[in-house]
């Protein structure tokens, strides 16, 4: 069952890419889309063995984890891996994750990619995405979980940049590979660490190391460091490249290039997620550090923070949702960071549905305006697509956490996001409660950015096209609707809608449901997750100790944003544009994302250009090919030119020259008395 889980994607990507022009596009779709679909039904069949194990296993301790041999593959000296499946609750619960969100998104784009001619390529990507994360998230050592590391950084580059005839998706892509590598080299550096210092690549052993190996130092140059801190400090570099944490976040917005369903798929499920994957797994190596863990804690709450400010001006229908994946990312780690991993696992369960339903609810909303992304240019389309819009409310109360607290009345980011924040603020000491307002003001700014979209889009009257057009994903297929794209705004068919409800089930329930499993009794959840991730007892027990008011600052701070956004959006529709008049610089520098693209061309783009040019005019074309190559070369040719002259041809010239050699000969033997 797990070999046809993780292998079903591949053969889907195998025949879509291989054959896709002999059995046609259709045939691929439903190829590729039937194996999804059987791999995300077995994905829940693994999972309900977990989730009805805690009961079972009252007492029993922790279980094993299941592992498949796939083969054998690296022996070599103390480095002895084998390709191993390995299964336990954090992986069934990533399987449900990844397979139930990619074959939606499969069904989904069965619609929305009906027109392209290359929809075929399209699936088989997606089909390789999707394997690529199967094989992170089933991985039994560091070196097979960087084979799929780096395979859904190829798949995000192949798909992002998918129309290649496109110079912003070539852009967009280039850009999030690149900024994927700065991380990747500290996850590669990491891994080396790892095996320098604690002997094993394989988890297994490498956390029975740790403890021997918890006060270990290494000797860079001249410093003295703690080995465990380096380890984990270069490891948590990737999951900030991955997972577009603070510093390095800058490809998330611009991967919105790519079609609408391969940003659901990167937000929701895959790409994003590997990140908080990696430091879930890895828990017993970043619990020895505990810089480390305040760094991890520390970049989660400046990304939340950071993130959500931005999104507060964003008019690009797709940038604001991509901007909030940002932003919940950041509480995952806060939770990760504070060592409360079921909690940070429970936000990236149920973040995948809501996130999924608003990225592909957005494509709705972009198929029916003929294409068009600002919101600018929207409004009023509430009674054209009235399932879509229910469907975006949906996704908007789960993203934005409405519930009552102290309550099972909720829907599903109310029970991951609200825990999040208690942990953070139980964590305590002064880094835990600036963590903690600055996740309450977050969870503020996520309502009226979120709200702000419902109202942009849905809400009014209908508003004339924008000077500023964005256009999404068939942009070269359009044939200048934008003028009456209100007026045909229509819904989109029932291939894009049934992945839709069936995500608004997840975002509605996946909260109430699974609450007690990753944020209930520390018992409970050391049951369920059977020694898969670290569980501390006495930091979940305080969370649900915390004061009253803790529990209701993420409500309030919930109906803050709501009634801002619905003051200014609906009643007083001309307060935002008089605010952004009022404080200029606030705006702009909220408008250009803090200016980091920017600050990035100065200090690393442009001094690169300006090295390259300089070896490129300078030591290439100046001194290797005009000095070396084209000098020396001229020089040679010229003495050469000038002896070749010497060779007449005539044998008298010849007979002459060795006369006149031997003369000078006998002449040298005189003089130096070698005849005497």
């Amino acid at each position: 069952m797990i070999q046809a889980i993780v292998f079903f994607p591949l053969v889907g990507a195998l025949i879509a890419g291989l054959l896709g022009r002999i059995i046609g596009h259709r045939t691929s779709e439903y190829i590729t889309t039937g194996l999804l679909i059987g791999s995300a039904v077995l994905s829940w069949v693994v999972f309900a063995g977990y989730w009805f194990a805690p009961e079972a296993a009252e007492g029993a301790g922790h279980a094993e984890a299941t592992k498949v041999v796939v083969l054998s593959w690296i022996h070599s000296g103390a480095l002895q891996l084998d390709w191993v499946l390995r299964v336990d609750t954090l992986t069934a619960i990533m399987l449900v994750v990844v397979n139930t969100v990619s074959s939606l998104v499969h069904v989904y784009s069965i619609g929305y990619m009906a027109d392209d001619p290359h929809r075929s390529r399209f699936f088989a990507y997606l089909s390789l995405f999707t394997f690529a994360m199967l094989m992170l998230v089933t991985a039994d050592n560091l070196l097979q979980m960087f084979f799929g590391w780096e395979g859904v950084g190829l798949a995000s580059y192949l798909l992002i940049g998918f129309w290649y005839r496109r110079p912003s998706a070539n852009a967009a892509a280039m850009k999030a590979f690149v900024v994927n590598r700065v991380g990747d080299f500290g996850f590669a550096l990491g891994i080396f660490a790892a095996f320098m210092v604690l002997g094993h690549l394989d988890f297994d052993g490498a956390f029975h190391a740790v403890p021997e190996h918890a006060d270990a130092t290494m000797r860079f140059l001249n410093w003295d460091a703690h080995a465990m801190t380096v380890v984990t400090l270069l490891l948590f570099m990737g999951a900030m490249g991955k997972s577009a944490q603070f510093l390095l976040h800058t490809w998330l917005p611009d991967a919105m290039a790519g079609p609408t369903p391969v940003s659901a798929l990167i937000h929701a499920a895959t790409m994003v997620t590997a990140g908080v994957f990696m430091v879930a797994r890895l828990s017993p190596m970043f619990e020895a550090s505990e810089f480390t863990m305040m760094v991890v804690m520390l970049v989660g709450a400046m990304t939340a923070f950071f993130a959500a400010t931005v999104g507060l001006v964003q008019n690009d229908i797709k940038r604001v949702i991509a901007y909030s994946t940002c932003s919940q990312l950041g509480y995952m780690f806060v939770a990760l960071g504070v060592g409360a991993y079921s909690v940070g696992i429970f936000h990236l369960f149920t973040h995948a549905f809501f996130k999924a339903l608003l990225f592909l609810g957005a494509g709705s909303v972009i198929h029916a305006m003929h294409h068009e992304q600002d919101m600018r240019a929207m409004g009023g389309l509430k009674s054209k697509i009235p399932f879509t819009y229910w469907m975006m409310i949906i996704g908007t109360l789960a993203l934005t956490g409405v519930g009552i607290p102290g309550t099972p009345l909720g829907f599903a980011g109310f029970f991951s996001k609200d825990g999040i924040i208690e942990v953070a603020y139980a964590a305590g000491e002064s880094t835990g409660y600036i963590v903690f307002w600055a996740l309450v003001v977050a969870a503020m700014f996520t309502s009226f950015y979120s709200w702000r979209l419902i109202h942009l889009t849905f809400h009014g009257k209908p508003r004339e096209a924008h000077a500023a057009h964005g256009h999404d994903d068939h942009a070269h297929d359009d044939h200048g609707h934008h003028g009456s794209a209100y007026d045909n705004a229509h819904e989109a068919p029932r291939v894009m809608l049934v992945p839709l409800a069936i995500l608004a089930v997840g975002a509605v329930l996946a909260g109430l449901v699974f609450n007690e499993l990753f944020f209930g009794h520390a018992e409970h959840i050391e049951h369920f997750f059977q020694g898969s991730v670290v569980v501390p007892h006495e930091l979940l027990e305080a969370a649900h100790q915390v004061p009253l008011w803790v529990k209701w600052s993420a409500t309030l701070a919930m109906l803050l944003g709501f009634g801002a956004a619905w003051y200014m959006y609906l009643r007083d529709t001309g307060m935002p544009a008089r605010l952004a008049a009022t404080n200029p610089g606030l705006y702009r520098f909220l408008l250009n994302k803090w200016y980091f693209d920017e600050l990035y061309d100065r200090i690393f783009v442009r001094p690169a250009l300006w090295i390259g040019n300089a070896l490129w005019k300078g030591f290439d074309d100046w001194l290797v090919d005009k000095t070396l190559t084209e000098g020396l070369g001229h020089r040679v040719k010229d003495v050469t030119a000038r002896v070749v002259k010497l060779q007449s041809g005539y044998l008298y010239h010849y007979a002459f020259a060795m006369l006149i050699g031997i003369a000078a000969l006998l002449t040298w033997a005189i003089t130096a008395g070698g005849l005497l």
